[in-house]
């Protein structure tokens, strides 16, 4: 048996023992009360976190996290979980989008955080310093938000360490989900990015769209995660067939340049969201005021992956992100894949992936 007790903060689980509560984060001219649930396994093994709530409107994943940690048995456990189902309680709980209400911050676009910042790069910093840095792996779910339809995929970054990246890529490919997106470089301020920097091997999960909470949805997260503890081997494995993966590496984000409404020419559908040419119309931004279109074309060829439901758009929204089938003759040359958003849209956008 594992004797190393599991604490964050004044959270703790005894080797054999799963505890849950919430752990209080300073941050600066307020406090957050983050959601934990610690599993410590009776066997040595690799600490994994998992994290949803990283935005509000996300619902899907924080239901599957907090059915895994229902699910989960220290008894069946080899190494350490620790679970934090709403990892950012104010743009959750008071906010419907992916900044939060009390400065106006995109988490996902800062991390690893800085302590002596506002309130949400003091979170960012909080999280790495109470979980992440104490991590061997690291599972940060999300979906589409509200206004935003999107293929089920899976994201991890390229770090140029051998041994992490094939433990990366193979994690990735453990959760069912048909389409890993590879991004050639670790950098920006997403929390796998900054993760992967510091050695943890780390990926981003997205499935479900629409901030649509559904039961069919949730089993195939929660089993998801069940697969891939089993091949980190937190669990004991079973005989499930891998799904088969297509690998794909991102080939332009398309942000607005108007404010206006959005009405977009591909179809809402996940499941029939195709693939566009370069120079072919995406959708036009209408001016309410004068009726003024302003049309937009796709800046290069690929599949759309995630693109903007809602209606209403300002200059930076991300409208689009485009994928190619990876090459990996491209991973010398990142600088030819336009990368989406440049931080501003969904999350798999930064000057990363």
């Amino acid at each position: 048996m594992s004797d190393h007790t599991l604490s964050v903060g004044a959270l703790h689980a005894e080797p054999g023992s799963k505890a849950r509560g919430t752990v209080r984060a300073d941050l600066g001219t307020l406090t957050a009360d983050i959601p934990l649930t610690l599993v410590n396994g009776t066997r040595p093994g690799p600490r994994v976190v998992i994290t949803a709530g990283v935005h509000g409107g996300e619902f899907t994943p924080i239901d599957a996290a907090v059915r895994l940690a229902d699910l989960l048995e220290p008894g069946k456990v080899r190494g350490q979980v620790v679970i934090c189902p709403v990892a950012n309680p104010n743009a959750v709980y008071q906010g419907r989008l992916n900044v939060s209400p009390v400065d106006g911050v995109n988490i996902n676009r800062v991390f690893p955080g800085d302590p002596d910042g506002g309130p949400t790069e003091r979170l960012a910093a909080w999280l790495f310093t109470h979980l992440v840095d104490g991590a061997d792996i690291y599972i940060d779910l999300h979906c589409g938000g509200i206004d935003q339809v999107l293929r089920d995929f899976v994201g991890y970054r390229l770090t140029g360490d051998p041994d992490l990246d094939k433990a990366t890529a193979e994690l990735a490919g453990s959760f069912g989900i048909e389409d890993v997106i590879i991004g050639l470089t670790a950098e920006g301020g997403n929390s796998h990015a900054a993760a992967a920097r510091r050695g943890v091997s780390a990926v981003l999960v997205e499935v479900g769209e629409l901030g649509q909470r559904d039961e069919p949805t949730a089993r195939r997260r929660v089993d998801g995660l069940l697969q891939a503890l089993r091949q980190v081997g937190v669990l004991d494995p079973d005989d499930s067939a891998q799904t088969p993966i297509r690998e794909w590496v991102w080939s332009a984000g398309v942000t607005s340049e108007a404010t206006g409404l959005w009405y977009p020419e591909f179809s809402f559908d996940a499941d029939v969201i195709g693939e566009v040419a370069q120079g072919d119309v995406l959708g036009r931004i209408v001016d309410p005021a004068d009726g003024r279109e302003f049309t937009v074309h796709a800046p290069a060829g690929g599949r759309i992956v995630y693109g903007m439901h809602g209606l209403t758009v300002h200059p930076g929204t991300e409208l689009a992100a485009l994928a190619i089938p990876w090459d990996p003759d491209t991973a010398t040359r990142p600088d030819t894949l336009p990368v989406p958003g440049m931080g501003r849209g969904s999350d798999e956008a930064d000057p990363r992936p």
